[in-house]
């Protein structure tokens, strides 16, 4: 069997990103941007005001003296011409500054008489201006490739005009489920049936990761349905399988991947849960047989599939992060395998905690619920008492 780091390793080797695209900026939120981008325009693309009040020309003028007011400027409706000396105009918030003045007094500090203007405190010559190109300037590099794209990004790359970009597209991940036992949800199950929950784990667990779910459907154990669903899979990214890779009698999975060349990288991995998990490629499209345990199928999505699904969207760092704290109970590792707890990690007292439930079985859902990282427990370690620092994995 591989250890978890490499065959961690050989799925990272083995994924490559997928192509970039084109797509409007307005519909590329939590994309990963294939290119640097620079701006199109100065930003502010003029001088203008930061406070609604009265642009004069400070160097010219005194506190003490009145100043006519000759017209206004609005954001979106500038002042046309240019302010004499000795005049003012009133301007609001955004406003473009004309030619003649370069100081705006805000409204409090200021009082408008018969259509003259009195500044009612000292000021600073070119005070409340926001000057052209302060922000950026034309041509100057906003966002590096790689950049994953969120709310702020986009706003930064519209307010520089870019209207379109490179950026890799969101994966589109078939999801077969395989076992004679599964039914669909909403369903009554007999007491030897299951409704097929790590579909709806996987679908849903791909949609908070930026991805395409695909469902494919529930295969019986046998090969000529899993055939079917396999072809039907093979215009995704990805192909994702739960259950039917272990050494059963009703483990098909491995039999149906051989009628269509498929390319095993590895199987079975020093790991528990989830030591059955198959990857390699399938006509070229990689392919992850996860186990078909609920905690297990869910174990393995993060050890592997998600790493693997980072680097086909284009991240540049996709291994998962780790936090160091202090265990709150203690656990038992044991055995030749890395052992991974579901736990929910917390800051307390100045401090990272981590607890982790005491009873976790592969067939449960209950310990992946409420979880937000991997406690990891390395090979060979019998016993991690409560107060010891450890390692884990963020979901």
């Amino acid at each position: 069997m591989l250890p978890y780091k490499d065959a961690l390793n050989s799925v990272l080797e083995t994924v490559q990103p997928l192509t970039p695209c084109e797509r409007l900026t307005a519909d590329t939120g939590g994309l990963v941007l294939a290119e640097a981008i620079k701006a199109h325009w100065d930003m502010p693309r003029c001088d203008n005001s930061a406070m609604d009040g009265y642009a004069i020309a400070g160097r010219s003028c005194a506190k003490d003296s009145p100043l006519e007011i000759i017209g206004a400027s609005y954001a979106g409706h500038p002042f046309t011409g240019t302010v004499p000396a000795g005049k003012s105009i009133r301007i609001t918030t955004g406003a473009a500054l004309p030619n003649g003045v370069e100081t705006v007094i805000p409204v409090e500090d200021s009082k408008e008489e018969d259509g003259q203007l009195c500044i009612q405190t000292s000021f600073s010559t070119g005070q409340h201006v926001r000057l052209q190109g302060e922000e950026f300037q034309a041509g100057v590099q906003l966002l590096q490739a790689g950049t994953l794209l969120k709310a702020g990004d986009i706003s930064l790359l519209a307010s520089a005009g870019v209207d379109r970009v490179r950026v890799y597209p969101r994966p589109r991940v078939a999801i077969i489920s395989t076992g004679d036992e599964l039914i669909e949800l909403g369903e009554t199950p007999r007491p030897d049936q299951v409704v097929n929950s790590n579909l709806h784990f996987l679908t849903t667990r791909l949609q908070e990761c930026g991805c395409e779910p695909v469902c494919i459907g529930i295969g019986k154990d046998d090969t000529a349905s899993l055939d079917e669903f396999i072809a039907q899979a093979l215009d995704t990214d990805l192909i994702l399988s739960t259950g039917g890779v272990s050494v059963g009698e009703k483990d098909h999975v491995q039999e149906a991947l051989s009628r269509h060349r498929f390319q095993k990288r590895f199987w079975r991995v020093a790991i528990k849960p989830g030591k059955p998990v198959l990857f390699g490629l399938l006509e070229d499209k990689p392919f992850l047989g996860l186990p078909g345990n609920p905690a297990s199928t869910a174990m393995t999505f993060e050890l592997f599939a998600r790493p693997a699904l980072k680097k086909m969207a284009g991240h540049t760092d996709c291994h998962l992060q780790q936090r160091s704290g202090i265990l709150t109970s203690g656990v038992k590792g044991g055995g030749d395998r890395q052992i991974f707890r579901w736990c929910k990690l917390g800051w307390h007292n100045g401090r990272y905690e981590v607890d982790v439930q005491s009873h976790q079985g592969s067939g449960q859902n209950l310990s992946i619920q409420g979880a937000n990282a991997l406690l990891t427990i390395p090979v060979g370690t019998s016993q991690i008492d409560r107060g010891e620092i450890v390692e884990v994995f963020l979901l």
